[in-house]
């Protein structure tokens, strides 16, 4: 572990060279169905595709619900398509549920609640070859997709749950990839696995040898482990422990690895946990924002991994994006956005 401190002190010294420079972006037709603009740095209102790809921004990545509606197939065909037309890769991150699904909250949609493990298994399958099917039909290209979001304790509860059965998991997360590579999409998105905790290595193993060796999935059904990083809920999440993480992955399992999610707060006047220790110099402000993006890129590029995703810089209506911090965003409550996008540009 001395190595990995020496590694994390030097890496303020350092540029990264991510191959993703990313952000998420899924509640965006939300913020401007209610009423909301975004003005980029020089004072001009643009939308927030533009913002983006104006500050280094390479990718968008945005969450799909099985849902009509707001975060469903058409909500997020076209969000793509505007981001397309900018020149950015996207990155769709299936939710399986019909709202969010996150570590406490996998639920499955109302259709299937009544579904044994078969039945889960040939619907997850359908649900994620016509969607690529609509994306191909569209005429969106898509860079990635994972099969699952922050799925450390499976997903579609209660018959994937992995303290149900972990071949149930692995079951359901086999059929959604060959409805993915199934469709047709041409190219093949690549397929990610995603969990939360990504700075805990003893997580990150434990899930993924428990599930590769119940059968069902194999390792070629997945070609990216994607991990969320958060600093704010746990004060062993060091900067440290991440890149040791990251690089143990690809060490055991050979796979590319990518920071899918992270934020830094601009304002958190009573976090209800102590940040960890190699962050505390780090100021809570938006020049603190982004020098965690440069600190935390050079954590992931140092472990070899290739991108790094900022979750919801632009949501307006939910600044603290579920943490006991009272601001995680890049823009301010008017949409001007703030020096901290530019972040993107460096890593």
């Amino acid at each position: 572990m001395l190595l990995f401190a020496l590694l994390a002190l030097s890496l303020k010294y350092c540029v990264a060279n991510l191959t993703y420079k990313g952000v998420d972006w899924s509640s965006t037709l939300v913020e401007e169905s209610g009423g909301q603009t975004y003005i980029g740095l020089d004072g001009k209102e643009k939308p927030p595709e533009r913002v983006f790809r104006n500050n280094g921004v390479n990718i968008i990545r945005q969450c799909i619900w099985n849902t009509d509606g707001d975060y469903g197939l058409e909500y997020n065909l076209q969000l793509a398509q505007r981001a397309q037309a900018q020149g950015l890769k996207i990155y769709l991150d299936f939710h399986m549920s019909s709202t969010w699904a996150d570590p406490s909250h996998q639920d499955t949609p109302a259709e299937w609640q009544d579904y044994g493990i078969d039945e889960l298994a040939a619907a997850v399958q359908s649900y994620t070859r016509s969607t690529m099917n609509s994306f191909q039909d569209a005429g969106v290209s898509l860079e990635m997709v994972s099969i699952g979001n922050e799925i450390t304790m499976g997903l579609l509860w209660p018959v994937g749950h992995m303290d149900v059965s972990s071949y149930n998991v692995a079951t359901l997360l086999r059929a959604a990839s060959a409805g993915i590579k199934g469709s047709n999409m041409d190219p093949t998105p690549r397929i990610m696995i995603h969990l939360d905790n990504g700075w805990n290595w003893d997580t990150q193993q434990w899930w993924y040898d428990t599930v590769l060796e119940q059968g069902p999935l194999a390792s070629s059904d997945f070609d990216i482990q994607g991990v969320s990083y958060y600093p704010f809920y746990n004060e062993d999440a060091t900067i440290t422990s991440l890149t040791s993480s990251l690089t143990n992955m690809i060490a055991r399992y050979g796979k590319e690895v990518m920071l899918v999610e992270t934020d830094w707060p601009a304002d958190c006047p009573d976090p209800l946990y102590e940040f960890p220790s190699d962050t505390q110099d780090i100021a809570i402000s938006v020049a603190g924002q982004a020098e965690w993006i440069s600190d935390v890129a050079g954590a992931v590029e140092a472990a070899g991994g290739t991108g790094l995703f900022y979750w919801e810089p632009a949501w307006i209506g939910n600044a603290g994006l579920g943490s006991s911090c009272a601001n995680n965003l890049m823009f301010d409550r008017s949409g001007q956005a703030e020096d901290s996008v530019k972040a993107f540009r460096s890593i």
